[in-house]
């Protein structure tokens, strides 16, 4: 039974896993930014742009929470932002896919330093403010 899981996910399937996943996670996340962008251009595309006065994101733009809410409201701007969350969020997610990986094959050296990659990538995402 043990022999039959690790034949079933050898190197090559599991690239091939790895390589849908980023390609899924960059079109999405590409489908949504470009939906949002459509709301948004459909809603502000004749607003004059006044380059004189900064204006910094909006609170609403700045937290997940805040993203969702935007999204729900159907508003351009929360579409594309949640886009960009989901395309910074793909190579984490291939990152943590990969220990699975390496875990399934019993490579717990190739594990452990995913692992510690992984570990580097969400501390610098969330916990380095």
């Amino acid at each position: 039974m043990i022999s039959d899981f690790r034949q079933a996910w050898n190197d090559q399937k599991i690239e091939i896993l790895i390589g849908n996943l980023l390609r899924i996670g960059v079109i999405i996340s590409a489908a949504l930014v470009f939906c949002g962008a459509v709301i948004y251009l459909g809603r502000h595309g004749m607003e004059l742009t006044n380059y004189n006065a900064f204006r910094g994101e909006p609170s609403g733009y700045r937290t997940f929470s805040g993203i969702i809410g935007q999204v729900l409201h159907s508003r351009g701007r929360g579409i594309i932002q949640l886009g960009l969350v989901l395309l910074i969020a793909t190579p984490v997610v291939r990152v943590a896919f990969s220990i699975w990986g390496f875990l399934a094959e019993r490579d717990r050296m190739y594990a452990a330093f995913t692992t510690l990659v992984l570990i580097i990538l969400l501390y610098s995402l969330v916990g380095s403010s």
